[in-house]
This record gives C-alpha cells, structure tokens and sequence, in this order.
C-alpha cells in the first residue's frame, strides 16, 4: 500500500523488484489519498481479495500506513471500515503489517490507531485496536531525505504534538483491566521516558531538518522522535489539540499536523494550571530554565517552519466555532484524555482564542 507518487517512484519500484527477485508474489497498490477517504480503503481490500495477500507492506506517510492497517482489517475480517470505528472493535488479529514510514511524524509505524476520513460523518474518524499495531517496522530516515520542507514541517510539528500531549496527558490509576477497557490508559512511567526523549530529538532536530534536508543527524533525531512519540502517545493517548482538529480538517482539510500543532500552544496555555511539573521537565528537556518559557518557546518553533498560529491563518471560518466546539466535546476518548477538565463553554473558549489569536487569555493569572 502505498501512494501513487511513490508507487512510480525509482527507489521504490527497486525495492519491489528486490522482493519479487527473493521470489515473493507482490501486488503495488498506489490509491492511497490523504486522510484515507472510506470508499478508497474499502475498494483496495476489494481488488486485493483475488490475490489473497499473505500480508499488508505500508510504505510512505501516515496515511499510507493508515490504509494499510485499514485494508489488512478488511481482508482479515470483512464488513466495512465504519464496523470498527472506536476502540476495540476489531475482533482479531489481522494480517501480518510491515510499516516503512517515508515520512517522520504521525508514528502510525508503532501505534494502534488507524485514522480515515468519513464523508458522510463529515469528520475524521479513528479506529483503535492493539491488532492493528504493525508486525514489523523499519524507519530508515534516508527515506526521509528527499521530504519536502513544508511536508517535514508539519510532519515534525505532528510528532512534536503527539509528544507534548502524550507527556501532559491524564494520569489514570492503574486498576486492574484498564488496558482492556481503553486503548489509550494515559500516561505512565514508560510512556513519559518516550515524550520526553521525543521532545528533545525533535527540538534538537527538526528546525534543522526543516532548513537543511541533507542533514543526516537531524533527519536521524526526527525520525527517532517522531517513532519515540508514538510509542509514548499509542499508551498515554493525545488529547484536545487532537480531538479539535478532528472537526477542524474535516471543514478545511488542511494537513492534520498543521492542524494539531496550530492549536497545541493554545491547549497547553488552558492546560497550564495543571502540568506545572511536566512544563518544568518539558523546559530542562530543551534547555530553557523555567516552565513558564516552554509555550511560548513551542509556539514561536512553530512559527519558525511555517505553522500557522491561528485556526482563522489555517482557513477554518468564525462562523463554524460553535460546531468545531460541539463535535471537539464529542471525541470523548481524547477529552478524557486532557489533564484539565473541557466542557461545552470552556471548549468553546478555547476554540475562540485559537482562532483570534488570544493566547494570553487562555494563560493562568
């Protein structure tokens, strides 16, 4: 599974012929859309079924390992993909996933989660599941050297917000079962040594990588800390900044990464109250002195490599606030998530500042 760009591209077709010369049978399909629109996920399982794969190979972006994941779901248990929305509603192991991220980012090479775009719900939709988490992943950041800078940007600022949300998210007690009744169980001891080594790669690595692509040792940080964020955020989960940008890219279609990063100084200003401590080791982790420095620091790398910093700079008009607020209140697994409390009133304070531009209102007196 894969894209149509790389299906034709040299490097790719190569390693395809490496595969068909050690004797295997293999099938390129190169349909994968950004945001994997339902219809395309369910037609690519539909014209695999005559060649029975014995396995899914996702190479390329995140959403090329979404579809794989969505597309061995399929293959392995039939129906439709909106029969697994949710969490653990997958019913088995599927088949065999091997992940070759392309791209440094979404860390969907060591994640649970499969996120698609549905039309008819006119929203992006996640399914969660431990069977979906690839067999096998290889995340060679040579495969990154030739990505764009405005795509590792928002890639990068994807990774960095899965990092800091994963790092702030809730911590839940951990009573027996937990694991069986939610995907994401919040933050933990294990899962806060990957944020916060994540935090640290990226910040060492991605302005650089945004600036110089040949640069070897930044690529290698990004890419290290964008897999080390989705180990830490497949356990802790992500939380509002995630949860908004749902309703968000569905309006505007804008890339997720700028989405999730344009809002995270904004959901950290409102969470600040209460991840003081995690501010303080996010500020020791990249070598500022205080925590009060950290979201000020975070929104002006954004800034830096070209992440809008309001939701009205991303193109989402004022007038859709109030249903962006309701549908953000609804994606439940995620404001659970978020260390303070967002009800209706306050979500749609929040969403208000992201898009005037008011951080300052969201920061604690």
């Amino acid at each position: 599974m894969t894209d149509e760009r790389l299906a034709g591209d040299t490097t790719f077709r190569s390693m395809v012929s490496q595969l068909e010369a050690a004797g295997l049978s293999v099938r390129t399909d190169g349909s994968t859309q950004p945001d994997v629109p339902v219809d395309t996920a369910v037609a690519s399982a539909e014209a695999a079924r005559d060649f029975a794969p014995d396995l899914v190979i996702g190479v390329g972006g995140g959403s090329c390992l979404d579809m794989a994941k969505c597309v061995a779901i399929l293959l392995t248990h039939g129906g439709r993909p909106q029969d697994y929305y949710g969490e653990f509603a997958v019913p088995g192991p599927v088949l065999p996933l091997i992940a070759v991220p392309t791209t440094a980012g979404t860390g969907s090479e060591v994640t649970p989660v499969a996120v698609l775009s549905d039309s008819e719900r006119q929203l992006k939709v996640g399914i969660s599941s431990p069977h979906i988490i690839p067999t096998v992943s290889i995340c060679d950041p040579d495969l990154t050297a030739t990505c764009p800078p405005g795509l590792t940007a928002i890639a990068g600022a994807d990774a960095l917000t899965h990092a800091i949300e994963a790092f702030t998210a809730i911590r839940r007690t951990p009573a027996p079962g937990i694991a069986q009744e939610r995907v994401f169980v919040g933050k933990n001891a294990t899962s806060d040594h990957f944020a916060l080594s994540a935090i640290g790669l990226l910040w060492e690595g991605l302005e650089r990588a945004c600036t110089d692509g040949g640069d070897a040792e930044a690529r290698a940080k990004v890419m290290l800390g964008a897999t080390m964020a989705g180990l830490a955020f497949g356990v802790a989960g992500t939380a509002a900044a995630h949860a908004i940008q749902y309703p968000v890219g569905a309006l505007i279609h804008t890339a997720h990464g700028a989405g999730v990063a344009c809002l995270m100084p904004y959901v950290m200003a409102w969470n600040a109250p209460a991840i003081g401590p995690e501010l303080d080791e996010i500020a020791r982790a990249i070598g500022l002195r205080r925590g009060d420095e950290v979201i000020p620091a975070v929104a002006a790398l954004f800034g830096r490599i070209g992440i809008p910093s309001t939701l009205r700079d991303l193109g989402l008009a004022e007038e859709k606030l109030d249903w962006v607020a309701e549908q953000s209140c609804g994606i439940a697994r995620l404001i659970q998530n978020n260390p303070r409390p967002l009800p209706a009133d306050d979500m749609r304070r929040l969403v208000g500042a992201a898009w005037h531009g008011e951080l300052a209102v969201l920061e604690p007196n």
